[in-house]
């Protein structure tokens, strides 16, 4: 049994003791339903949804990355393509614009469905819960690895661009110089013309061509992107081999009015001899008529008054053309000149075929075997030619020639049954048209055998 005084010590500690178990107890019972049954501060779940969230942001920003990646990719692939399309116009290129837009239209549904899936989920949100956060990160990342599948696709794409891309660069390099070269041209054209002016030549004909190339040069001021390459190549050469003609004309313009003043001269004299000519041609067809029969003669008798009706006109031009040199319309006259160098040839023509005609139909009629032998000669050679290497002639040489041989015998026979008066204009104009046949049968020939 205890001593009193220690009993009560014991007691008063045994007190102490419980007073102390039972704020403890009572603590423990204050803090343990926050712990189990959800409610209060719950720390540890609050750390495992800022995980989660940041997770999400990762995959976010990750797929932004991706997006930017794909975005410059397929710009800078438009950009390739719209390069190849202004220097390239072949079917490969063709071809490789209608596979981008398709590929195009791919990267550009992925692209939007990237940016529904990030409309779709604020990860930045408060309220966002664990559930939310594995959704967003889950979904972000498969458009992530989407958009990466595309990327790789268009880098393909721009492996197979690439020599259509080196070939249209090439291409491109050739546009600036070839602008530079016309714009120098046009600039030489310039300062000719301004030294000519300085020179007190007008030249006007010149100075409107090159008022003409203006617009040229506008253009190629535009560029290969609007024209294509080509089409701008094409230009500037074409600009530049106008200019530099232009330059050189100008240069001779003192030459030339030198030569526009010979010709005036030389065609002068010319018109006033063929003029004199056809006062000559009246006693010709006079004795043509009084010997020959009238289709010997008829076609040439209107001959005196074209000749001189053709002098008249032939003057007239040359004045006109003087007058153009006399203003420096060189071109004018230069054009004025070349028409009457075609009509005085022409009346010159006509007027030598009525002393030509008598000549013929004198040699004919005084000993026609000559004409009759050269054109036996003519078609014998042929013949020979038609044989030579073959024991039977080809039917496409032998039938001309046949009829060849017999059109020269009715020739014949008609100039001994034409009596006192033969038609021996009609007689040479068959003999002329069997020789032709027997030379076309001769070209024939020896173009199979070459």
């Amino acid at each position: 049994m205890l001593a009193p005084r220690f009993a009560k010590g014991y007691v008063s500690y045994a007190s102490s003791v419980l007073v102390s178990s039972l704020s403890v107890a009572v603590l423990a019972v204050s803090v343990l339903p926050g712990v189990f049954t959800g409610g209060g501060t719950r720390p540890w779940r609050r750390g495992r949804v800022e995980d989660l969230r940041a997770s999400a942001q990762e995959a976010k920003d990750g797929a932004a990355a991706a997006f930017y990646e794909v975005d410059t990719a397929q710009r800078e692939l438009r950009i390739t393509l719209e390069t190849i399309a202004a220097a390239d116009s072949s079917p490969q290129a063709a071809r490789a614009a209608a596979d981008f837009a398709t590929l195009s239209d791919r990267v550009d549904n992925v692209s939007a469905h990237y940016i529904t899936v990030v409309d779709a989920h604020d990860i930045d949100s408060a309220q966002l819960d664990a559930d939310g956060a594995n959704r967003a990160r889950q979904a972000l990342t498969a458009a992530r690895t989407e958009l990466g599948t595309v990327k790789g696709e268009l880098a393909r794409f721009a492996q197979r661009l690439a020599p259509l891309q080196e070939r249209a660069e090439s291409q491109l390099a050739q546009v600036a110089p070839a602008v530079e070269r016309a714009r120098q041209a046009l600039r030489a054209a310039t300062e000719a013309l301004d030294a000519a002016r300085a020179a007190g030549t007008r030249a006007d004909e010149p100075a409107a061509a090159l008022a003409a190339l203006g617009p040229e040069l506008r253009l190629l001021g535009e560029g290969a992107g609007r024209h294509g390459v080509q089409a701008t190549i094409r230009r500037a050469e074409d600009v530049s081999r106008r200019a530099t003609a232009l330059a050189a004309d100008v240069a001779r313009l003192p030459e030339r009015a030198a030569e526009i003043d010979r010709r005036l001269s030389s065609l002068r004299t010319r018109a006033d001899a063929i003029a004199n000519r056809a006062e000559q041609v009246e006693p010709v067809l006079s004795e043509l008529r009084r010997r020959f029969t009238a289709p010997c003669w008829q076609d040439l008798q209107h001959v005196p008054e074209q000749a001189a009706a053709s002098v008249a006109e032939a003057r007239e031009l040359l004045g006109r053309a003087g007058r153009a040199r006399d203003e420096q319309r060189f071109g004018e006259a230069t054009e004025g000149l070349t028409t009457v160098h075609a009509l005085l040839g022409r009346t010159d023509e006509a007027v030598g075929a009525a002393r030509e005609r008598l000549r013929l139909l004198n040699e004919v009629s005084s000993d026609p075997s000559r004409e009759i032998e050269r054109t036996q000669f003519a078609v014998r050679d042929a013949q020979r030619l038609a044989m030579a290497g073959r024991s039977v002639p080809d039917p496409r040489h032998a039938g001309p020639l046949d009829a060849a041989v017999a059109r020269l015998e009715r020739a014949v026979a008609d100039l001994e049954h034409g009596g006192r008066h033969p038609d021996y204009w009609r007689f040479l104009s068959e003999t002329e048209g069997v020789r032709a046949t027997a030379a076309a049968v001769v070209e024939e020939i020896r173009a199979g055998r070459a």
